[in-house]
């Protein structure tokens, strides 16, 4: 069970931070993914967090922008971003997949077998 908050309207070059709320002691099993859609282009991942030992993984296009991290006293994994652009716009999804490792299949959006309802995040001025 994700559930996904946080996203909304802001202006290019602001930031967003996204939650994903996950069932009660998951992050001990599960790795967890963002990933984005914008109508007309194909689900991308963002990031991705591995649950073995918290290792993340970024898409070039966020790399040093966007930062995935996770609480697991609270249950929730976040995904900060800054110096957003118009190209950042879409629906972001977090995903779940029990698995421990997941850096080479962090994009891979059939690996993931969990998924949120999304939230909107717009960029725009």
């Amino acid at each position: 069970q994700l559930a996904e908050s946080g996203g909304g309207l802001v202006q290019p070059g602001g930031s967003l931070t996204l939650s994903c709320a996950v069932g009660d002691g998951a992050l001990d099993l599960y790795s967890i993914a963002w990933f984005r859609q914008d109508p007309g282009k194909g689900r991308e991942g963002v990031a991705c967090i591995s649950e073995s030992d918290g290792s993340t993984t970024y898409a070039d296009s966020v790399k040093d922008r966007f930062t995935i991290s996770r609480d697991k006293a609270k249950n929730m994994v976040y995904l900060q971003m800054n110096s957003l652009n118009p190209d950042d716009t879409g629906v972001y999804y977090c995903a779940a997949v029990w698995a421990a490792a997941v850096e080479r299949m962090c994009f891979v959006s059939s690996f993931w077998n969990h998924w949120g309802q999304g939230t909107q995040v717009t960029v725009s001025s």
